[in-house]
């Protein structure tokens, strides 16, 4: 597996697990609720449970696309995050990620590709200033049809002035592969989040990392 560093124009990232760190919060989460008495290890045993959850997980954040419910399903989402009181939400930054996005920023134009709400993306966004890092932000309802489809991908590309071979699509499940491929991106697989590293392989990741805060490395090698 290999990047062919000489086509890459610009950078798609997506959020959960690749930006934010939402594997270790869920898995704080699901520990809760797994005993020492029954469990040995109760966070190993919540981890596996998080990353087993990833594929159905996935499944349904896609199923309003395919029946042609996913306008009305965000709609209905939206409304409820409006006139529903809701606990703070805490995010969690992957370490290095910010100063990975520094070291990018004036090499790159830069979107994230999320199939979050636009309301949680723009949170977590803020709360750690990373907006201004970015050019184009799509979430679950910006595009036509949300991941593993490529609309998000061909979106972004399109706003930054990019053609979507010249993009390189960031992210830590199939679904982000998925997306990055069908829209004919080259794609990164990181391993700080939900996916494993045999799925990313499968679905044809271009490159392995163990975290999206060594891109810049790879990006920026002389």
């Amino acid at each position: 597996m290999s990047l062919d560093l000489q086509r890459i124009q610009a950078l798609c990232f997506d959020v959960d697990g690749t930006l934010s760190d939402t594997d270790d919060l869920y898995v704080e989460k699901v520990v809760r609720f797994l005993p020492p008495s029954i469990f040995r290890d109760p966070e190993r045993t919540a981890r596996r449970f998080v990353m087993w959850m990833e594929s159905p997980g996935n499944t349904l954040i896609g199923l309003p696309d395919i029946v042609g419910l996913d306008d009305e399903m965000l709609s209905l989402w939206e409304w409820l995050n409006r006139h529903r009181p809701r606990p703070m939400k805490h995010f969690m930054l992957i370490q290095g990620v910010q100063e990975m996005l520094e070291r990018l920023e004036s090499r790159y134009p830069m979107a994230v590709v999320s199939a979050r709400d636009e309301m949680s993306t723009l949170a977590f966004l803020d709360k750690f200033s990373l907006s201004r890092y970015f050019r184009e932000i799509v979430t679950a309802i910006t595009a036509r049809h949300t991941k593993p489809y490529p609309d998000p991908v061909l979106y972004a590309a399109d706003k930054m002035g990019v053609p979507p071979e010249n993009c390189l699509m960031i992210g830590d499940t199939s679904v982000d592969i998925r997306a990055g491929k069908s829209a004919g991106a080259q794609t990164v697989g990181v391993l700080c989040g939900f996916g494993e590293e045999d799925e990313l392989k499968s679905w044809g990741a271009d490159l392995i990392l163990e975290s999206t805060s060594l891109l810049a490395d790879v990006l920026l090698k002389p």
